[in-house]
């Protein structure tokens, strides 16, 4: 089968002839028909993230496809279905967190002993093929087309369990931080559920789209989202810390700023005299919080009330969507087609 492979550490991903591997009596055998490429997959590129812990190394925790073969004990899959897998699959099953018998989330990548990780402990999505256990897979909704499924498996998934996290009432204000790869689902998310939705982008050429997407409100930074009435809730999509801190001047008394993105420069620090202590106001972490919530998002794709704003390439350009993504020059997902 043809895999999109990385030779190692800051080398640049190659299309190879490898093995196809074969179910056990608990899997499923998919074809992948759409893969996505994250900002983690850079990381991992260049050896800020671990790198792949197989041979060869096929990254990528975002594929979508047709079962075509099942194990012999499978009943909840049969050939045909259509569906994805997610970032974590699996955990140990011994270790003190997974003693706690918490649901299956991202969690456990930083929690469990050895959790089992698409692309990072197994052979990840950037393939023709891939084996995963059935029941670490998840049904894809009827007529939503692969390459608008992918993003929410990690994207989409991140930014609704970031919105779940926060908890929003009705009648309270949500703003988004960053309009990229999250940040442009969690507008639209946000807006579906009706609540008022603040772009808060340093990004000017970002504006309208921000307001195509759902957002009533476009601001800059922190002072002038204070300066429009504030938010109750805070999502931070982006990748900069230092830009979630400084939204923290917008946020309300009793708000919540929930942390989604990952910044490997810097460390999140509260603003100098922000009154955090006497605002009740709360910090939280979010990104893949329970298939639940991928279950949820998926949904509202498929209802037409999310859409996900992706670049598609050829499998044989996998180098070059690595590449663009790095650059942050797609808009807003990269997803490779098998």
């Amino acid at each position: 089968m043809k895999a999109a492979v990385i030779p190692g550490v800051n080398q640049e991903w190659e299309l190879r002839e490898v093995p196809t591997p074969e179910p056990g009596p608990a899997d499923v055998l998919i074809r992948v028909r759409a893969s996505g490429i994250c900002s983690n997959d850079v990381l991992v590129t260049k050896g800020m993230l671990p790198f792949p812990a197989f041979d060869p190394a096929i990254p990528g925790h975002e594929p979508v496809g047709e079962v075509v073969a099942v194990g012999d004990a499978v009943t909840s899959r049969q050939v045909g279905d259509v569906v994805g897998t997610t970032w974590i699959r699996g955990t140990c099953g011994s270790c003190d967190y997974c003693r706690l018998g918490l649901p299956l989330s991202a969690r456990a990548t930083f929690a469990c002993a050895a959790p089992v990780s698409t692309g990072f402990t197994v052979q990840g999505g950037q393939a023709e093929y891939i084996v995963v256990a059935a029941d670490q897979t998840v049904l894809i909704p009827d007529h939503l087309a692969p390459e608008l499924a992918v993003p929410v498996l990690c994207a989409g998934y991140t930014s609704w369990s970031a919105l779940r996290t926060a908890d929003p009432k009705p009648g309270e204000r949500v703003a988004v931080v960053g309009i990229g790869g999250l940040g442009h689902l969690a507008v639209q998310y946000a807006r579906a559920c009706g609540f008022d939705t603040i772009a808060v982008t340093s990004s000017p050429e970002k504006h309208d789209l921000a307001r195509e997407l759902g957002a009533s409100t476009v601001v800059s930074n922190g002072e002038e989202l204070r300066a429009a009435g504030g938010a109750d809730v805070v999502l931070v999509t982006g990748t900069s810390y230092r830009a979630a801190a400084d939204a923290m001047t917008g946020l309300n008394v009793n708000g919540r700023l929930v942390l989604a993105g990952i910044d490997v420069t810097e460390p999140f620090t509260l603003p100098p005299m922000l009154p955090f202590f006497g605002l009740g106001q709360r910090i939280l972490g979010a990104t893949h919080n329970g298939t639940e919530y991928l279950r949820e998002a998926l949904d509202l794709v498929a209802a037409g009330k999310v859409k996900p704003l992706v670049e598609t390439f050829a499998a044989e350009d996998v180098a070059e969507a690595v590449r663009k993504v790095g650059k942050g020059e797609v808009r807003f997902r990269a997803v490779v087609t098998y």
